[in-house]
């Protein structure tokens, strides 16, 4: 094994925790590790400011943002990729096996999977097919002709929002909106505790390990206080939405409503680590020590033995410049 090994986490943003798990299971590895980070402006990001170095890149929409990361883990030797937004994982799956041709793994699964974790109609749609239950769900226009599909109020969200953004509650068809600026879906609004259950898919498919945490409580779509908990049902969804996706690798993560009325329904899917994460790690989940091991090409320590009943409670930290 070289002496010193890199890993690249794109569209850094605040994600301190995250290099903070791999540079905890560099450690347990007994791994030599560089933390390289890359966002629109480095130095407005706290995880560049905590990285070993960090790399200013075009946005993840522009034609060049994909070889823009290409020419950082050519130039620096990088194992490992870990995207961290939902739109640059696209991009990145058409491009795996640029990648691997610099011999750099790159946690993102196929585009398939990427294309049905962005589009919530046809998450429901993939879901409901291998008989997973999901929230009735249908267009505007479906429901504008006919309202009677739902139970009112219900949800309207844009069909690839994330972080909450767009969500909205209407009450009755009349308060339908008339114009969009994206499409939109309406949703059955179940009423419950939420879970996002993560899980690790290992490199031939296989799904090796699922972490279910309750969302105690979520601020701008990300949990700032949760706790694990075992819970069979749950991480039974985990074996059916890995069958229902095609070619899911890595670490991926969805979320569940637990209806009072109708029980567990999966409404989302992120195709990348979740903001929740570092509560996983802590609790034993240690997915980020996984990925490096199967990176490094050294035996595997994947397992299930996290620990039940961890709780994470969320706390706003500075990084200070000057």
């Amino acid at each position: 094994m070289k002496g010193v090994r890199r890993i690249l986490v794109t569209s850094a943003g605040r994600r301190v925790e995250l290099l903070g798990c791999f540079r905890q299971a560099a450690g347990e590895l007994g791994v030599r590790l560089e933390v390289l980070a890359c966002d629109m402006d480095p130095l407005l990001s706290a995880a560049c400011q905590s990285a070993d170095a960090s790399f200013a890149v075009p946005r993840c929409d522009d034609p060049s943002y994909v070889g823009a990361v290409l020419d950082i883990v050519r130039t620096n030797a990088v194992d490992l990729v870990i995207p961290t937004i939902d739109p640059e994982l696209l991009p990145f799956a058409q491009s795996r096996t640029a990648f691997a041709e610099l011999g750099a793994r790159i946690n993102v699964s196929s585009p398939e999977t990427v294309m049905i974790a962005q589009d919530k109609a046809k998450t429901a749609l993939v879901l409901a097919d291998a008989g997973v239950r999901t929230p009735a769900t249908f267009t505007l226009e479906e429901v504008r002709q006919t309202p009677e599909k739902l139970e009112w109020p219900v949800f309207v969200k844009p069909v690839s929002g994330s972080a909450s953004r767009g969500i909205s509650i209407v009450h009755k068809p009349t308060e339908l909106p008339a114009r969009t600026n994206e499409p939109m879906i309406v949703q059955q609004m179940l009423k419950g505790p939420e879970y996002t259950v993560n899980i690790f898919v290992g490199k031939s498919g296989d799904l090796r390990s699922a972490v279910v945490h309750e969302r105690l409580q979520v601020r701008a779509g990300e949990v700032e206080k949760g706790q694990t908990i075992r819970r069979a049902d749950l991480q039974q969804l985990a074996h059916q939405v890995v069958a229902a996706l095609p070619e899911p690798v890595g670490v991926l993560c969805f979320q569940i409503i637990d209806d009072t009325m109708h029980g567990p329904h999966v409404f989302e899917i992120n195709a990348r680590f979740g903001g929740g994460y570092p509560l996983v790690d802590h609790a034993g989940g240690k997915f980020a020590k996984w990925l490096l091991e199967e990176a490094l090409d050294v035996p595997s320590s994947v397992n299930d033995n996290w620990r039940n009943g961890v709780k994470m409670l969320r706390y706003d930290a500075a990084i200070f410049q000057g």
